[in-house]
């Protein structure tokens, strides 16, 4: 049977309110980890967020957060080579990942950044759901397929999000939309609830917020 792919509802008012008090209280960057010896203990539930470079990561975590740098974004796309923690009060973790597919950095810091990322995914139990961003202007390419295929292989609940929904229009919406459809359709691990976003306008941002706040 074929899972049904769909945009993800608005919250109701209780998840609304329970993503807002969360996001609302203290958020603090914790560590950046560069070997799995080096992770926090595994003492709340995680959720992690993966994307190409310049897809809008560090910007919707800072939208999410409501703090302008809390994630800094780096005009050299590749060269954060971390895995960087920040605690959400004392509940949760939000781990950003460095971001794929880019040509500037030198082969061997790609494949260590890949082995890390492979073990990580493999390796942490308390990690809940991984967030894919996705540009909406480009859709899925090859190289986030990649990274699909390994949240398959590493059976991790994955949720696309559609970034910078704010840059195409109505038509051009729809098509990616579909498009995304179409090819989340192929992976066993993803939820089937795509999240339209847009960090300049706003757009998304509670729903993504009642969505980490209601994990369980």
């Amino acid at each position: 049977m074929t899972m049904q792919f769909n945009l993800a509802p608005e919250p109701d008012d209780a998840a609304r309110e329970i993503g807002r008090l969360m996001f609302a209280g203290p958020v603090t960057f914790v560590k950046g980890v560069v070997a799995m010896s080096g992770l926090p203990p595994a003492d709340r539930l995680e959720v992690c967020f993966a994307g190409r470079s310049n897809v809008g990561k560090s910007s919707l975590i800072n939208a999410l957060t409501g703090r302008k740098t809390l994630a800094r974004a780096s005009n050299t796309p590749g060269r954060t080579q971390e895995i960087n923690y920040f605690a959400l009060g004392d509940s949760r973790y939000l781990v950003d990942l460095p971001g794929y597919g880019y040509a500037e950095a030198p082969v061997a810091i790609v494949a260590k950044w890949q082995a890390l990322l492979k073990q990580y995914l493999a390796g942490r139990q308390t990690l809940r759901r991984a967030f894919v961003l996705v540009d909406a202007r480009h859709g899925i390419k090859a190289v986030d397929a990649e990274i699909l295929m390994l949240l398959d292989r590493s059976a991790v609940t994955f949720q696309v999000v559609l970034t910078k929904v704010d840059k195409i229009n109505k038509v051009e919406r729809d098509a990616v939309i579909e498009h995304v459809k179409a090819a989340l359709a192929r992976h066993p691990a993803a939820y089937p609830e795509i999240v339209v976003t847009s960090s300049e306008k706003g757009e998304g941002i509670e729903t993504l917020r009642a969505i980490i706040a209601t994990l369980e």
